[in-house]
């Protein structure tokens, strides 16, 4: 049982319920035990919410090293998760009072920002995918562009990427996921930009041999207003990850060290492109195991979106995901781009890489460190050329 037990264990760092990793044990990997059985393991391998309680200043330490960065964001439930995932036992009312304590300011401003939720009703996962892109940092030579599932909220796709215009770029996004499942989803709901050109014409031509009543409506074009399932996405971002980047980047712009121009966008992406992708896989992480407490309204799913998305039937509901053939993924890649082999332009990579080999750089890991390599580089180049 020792693949249980790494199964358990991971689970368990997930933030999953009992309940939860049961029915992940038995429809995800085969394996079937009792609850009883779980418990009993879980107590050999450790693994406890409330005993054996995390040292208070081990806490603390991770919180201000999260709030140094984009956690600064988060609130206290989502903080409550990371620290869960990062291995911690301590409860979610201790974190909200570790944080008003430590973070009183950040707190404070979190509750200025609250939105209204709207009524929604989808009927199963992957029947409707929301497709858009995030603008907010393209100033800056950075482009996100995501999809989120209408049912689960659960995240399809996020990326972080010098373009979100390129329809074959964009459309290189969706047939991954498409690929990665081996199914396309019953319906895509995008803006009339025209960077979703392709993904219009590849889910029309995986759909066209379905003979559902939606075979024929398989994409819609709508406005902000019908796809609000990734508009209420953008604000979670921003209010989680986004306006970190967008403070960073901003003093940079304040302080005469970003103009806009070609050099400076592509130093953005050469120092700080893989990091922010980085941030938002861990953000997409700790939403789809966030929690999504019940609405007034009753009619939208409750729970964690990765359980809705991968176990619908818990809620009553059933996968919506509609079969392609092999062939059919394989014509539609032949038409995609991928992301480049480099984060930007090739000469100024070339260039800046060979700035850091010369002096002994290292790669950054963190945007402080991404800082001080853009200061390095910006300084050296303008110097050599003279500007």
């Amino acid at each position: 049982m020792d693949n249980a037990l790494v199964k358990i264990r991971f689970y368990f760092r997930l933030g999953l319920s009992h309940k939860h990793i049961l029915e992940c044990l038995a429809h995800l990997d085969g394996i079937i035990v009792s609850i009883r059985t779980l418990k009993r393991y879980m107590k050999r391998a450790k693994l406890f919410r409330r005993k054996n309680k995390s040292d208070v200043l081990e806490v603390v330490l991770y919180l201000m090293g999260e709030i140094e960065h984009s956690g600064q964001l988060h609130g206290y439930r989502i903080m409550h998760l990371k620290c869960i995932q990062g291995g911690f036992v301590i409860s979610q009312n201790e974190v909200q009072m570790l944080l008003s304590i430590i973070d009183r300011e950040g707190v404070a401003l979190r509750r200025r920002h609250r939105l209204e939720r709207r009524i929604y009703y989808n009927p199963g996962p992957d029947f409707l995918w929301h497709v858009d892109s995030y603008d907010k940092l393209k100033p800056y030579g950075i482009c996100n562009n995501g999809a989120i599932d209408g049912y689960s909220r659960h995240i399809v796709w996020l990326e972080a990427y010098t373009t979100n215009s390129d329809p074959s770029v964009i459309a290189n996004y969706f047939m991954k996921a498409v690929r990665s499942r081996l199914g396309c989803p019953k319906r895509v709901c995008a803006d009339m930009g025209t960077e979703n050109g392709h993904i219009e014409i590849m889910q029309r031509f995986m759909r066209s041999e379905h003979e559902d009543e939606f075979a024929q409506r398989s994409f819609l074009y709508g406005s902000s207003n019908h796809n609000q399932r990734i508009e209420y996405w953008w604000a979670f971002l921003r209010g989680q990850n986004s306006q970190f980047w967008m403070n960073l980047f901003g003093s940079l712009k304040d302080d005469d060290k970003f103009t806009g121009n070609f050099l400076d966008k592509n130093l953005i992406q050469f120092c700080f492109l893989q990091i922010i992708q980085d941030d938002l896989n861990r953000t997409v992480h700790l939403w789809n195991n966030h929690r999504i407490r019940p609405s007034r309204n009753q009619v939208s799913p409750h729970g964690r979106p990765v359980i809705m998305y991968t176990l619908p039937h818990l809620h009553g509901a059933q996968s919506q995901l509609c079969n392609v053939t092999p062939e059919q993924v394989g014509m539609c890649l032949e038409e995609c781009t991928p992301k480049g082999p480099t984060p930007c332009d090739a000469i100024v990579f070339e260039l800046c890489c060979l700035l850091m080999q010369e002096h002994d750089c290292s790669a950054p890991t963190n945007p402080s460190d991404a800082l001080v390599l853009y200061d390095f580089l910006r300084e050296s180049i303008y110097s050599d050329l003279q500007i």
